[in-house]
């Protein structure tokens, strides 16, 4: 365990964050999951946990809804030019979300939880905003073709 994350986790356990604000572009990825955490609760999903790091990946927003457990992928795009959000979540993608889905639950002992995979789209256009909430985007991924 580096300090880093030791001292991110003691403080932590006595109850102060150190939510940090970028700028550019990792500022506005935030501010994308600051809207799609709001619009979830809104939606009736509990916020667990945010930002959650393991080998394989990241996993954004962790949620429960009804009792299932909610992998969260926020997207977002500052306007149509470059596609639709959700057609980033490739496969490659679903892959690692779905390894780190499994870490969540080993490493937090949940045993063997509903889950599901959501994608939360944000599409911001000047000064309007779109948030959609994609429920069940993705199964298990299908395993990588080994390479001989």
């Amino acid at each position: 365990m580096t300090p880093r994350l030791l001292l991110e986790r003691i403080l932590q356990g006595i109850g102060i964050s150190r939510t940090r604000t970028y700028r550019g572009l990792r500022g506005r990825g935030q501010h994308w999951e600051r809207l799609a955490a709001r619009r979830l609760e809104a939606e009736g999903y509990t916020i667990r946990d945010r930002n959650f790091r393991a080998r394989a990946g990241e996993i954004d927003l962790i949620a429960e809804e009804r009792g299932v457990l909610c992998f969260v992928e926020v997207k977002g795009r500052a306007g149509p030019g470059f596609g639709a959000p959700a057609e980033a979540v490739t496969l490659e993608k679903q892959r690692r979300i779905f390894r780190a889905a499994e870490e969540y639950v080993k490493r937090k002992r949940l045993g063997t939880p509903r889950c599901r995979f959501d994608v939360v789209t944000v599409v911001a256009e000047g000064d309007s905003v779109e948030v959609a909430i994609l429920r069940n985007a993705f199964e298990e991924p299908a395993p990588r073709a080994s390479r001989r």
